[in-house]
């Protein structure tokens, strides 16, 4: 069975239901596939290319918080990082956030729990 990444994004929310230190994570709805439309309609309300996908407004010094980039696990086939988000990734951490890119859910979860010093 393949695990694509939202299937993997879904299993560290519901990783995250349980811990309240991780209330306030969210999700970015920057992916996907969507038609012209709707493209169009989401690009007005200001969804931009390139946004990581998941953000913990969590302080821990020295970072302001936690982005988060979802992309399926290693041994589903390649998953590339773009150039959007290689660019987003280095603007936020010159801003003091920290950024990760995680392969799958049990890197992402491993990654938020050495964030947040579970």
């Amino acid at each position: 069975m393949k695990h694509h990444e939202d299937s993997e994004q879904v299993l560290v929310f519901e990783w995250a239901a349980y811990h309240p230190a991780l209330r306030y994570m969210f999700a970015i709805p920057n992916g996907g596939n969507r038609n012209k439309i709707e493209a169009a309609r989401l690009k007005k309300q200001g969804v931009k290319a390139g946004v990581l996908d998941i953000f913990l407004p969590v302080v821990r010094v020295p970072y302001h918080g936690l982005f988060v980039e979802m992309k399926r696990r290693k041994q589903d086939g390649p998953s590339k990082v773009s150039p959007k988000q290689l660019d987003f990734q280095k603007e936020m951490e010159l801003q003091g956030y920290k950024c990760v890119i995680c392969y799958g859910a049990e890197e992402a979860i491993k990654a938020i729990s050495e964030y947040i010093k579970f």
